[in-house]
């Protein structure tokens, strides 16, 4: 992670991907689209702010296989 802070919020650009994509993607598609907006964005962070999201009922995450999920956002 930078000693700076991001301009976005990792939630906020995570939101905008999902939109992009029609509401549906896979972990690594999610992964290297972040990477591209922002380069400190980490695998952790990510992971753990999938986790809050979808704690907090803005997103569901499906198991695809072993290492590959889904994640889809919520309908309203």
């Amino acid at each position: 992670m930078s000693k700076y802070w991001s301009p976005q919020p990792i939630h906020t650009l995570i939101y905008e991907v999902l939109e992009k994509k029609q509401g549906n993607i896979t972990d690594t598609d999610l992964y290297k689209a972040l990477s591209g907006l922002d380069s400190s964005v980490s695998l952790n962070d990510m992971n753990t702010t999938l986790m809050k999201m979808e704690v907090d009922g803005l997103i569901h995450v499906y198991s695809l296989t072993k290492n590959k999920n889904r994640i889809e956002l919520s309908k309203k």
